[in-house]
């Protein structure tokens, strides 16, 4: 997982990113487990395309606080993200399966939270924001 080039992490942090908002912009049967997911996604794939930038191994995982324990190793600035990554944590996995479900309202708190640790590794990484 740690052998891909952080631009092949960022495209596909991206691709979930773009995929988040084309969703959020559906008004007739809206699908917020979907979106929380991509954000969550977004976030990881973020993470991991910053430590593999600072050389930093990582796990096989989808937890974003441990992740973001990493990422401190290297950068304390990133215990900025704790609220963000928590927040989107509970969208890795559980969400994407019965039991579980998410309400427009999250799906637009975690649209927000993206969009915090986009901006804020993009920046690390000295990639343009917008």
């Amino acid at each position: 997982m740690n052998e891909y080039p952080v631009e092949d992490w960022v495209k596909k942090a991206e691709a979930d990113y773009l995929s988040a908002l084309d969703l959020a912009k559906r008004r007739k049967n809206p699908v917020p487990d979907v979106i929380c997911n991509q954000c969550q996604q977004c976030a990881e794939k973020y993470l991991k395309a910053f430590l593999v930038r600072h050389r930093v191994a990582f796990p096989r995982v989808h937890d974003l606080l441990q992740l973001e324990g990493l990422a401190q190793t290297v950068d304390s600035d990133m215990r900025l993200l704790h609220n963000e990554l928590k927040l989107l944590n509970w969208y890795s996995v559980a969400i994407r399966y019965p039991g579980t479900t998410a309400t427009v309202e999250e799906a637009k708190e975690a649209i927000k939270a993206m969009k915090v640790v986009r901006e804020f590794v993009r920046a690390k990484l000295g990639l343009k924001t917008r």
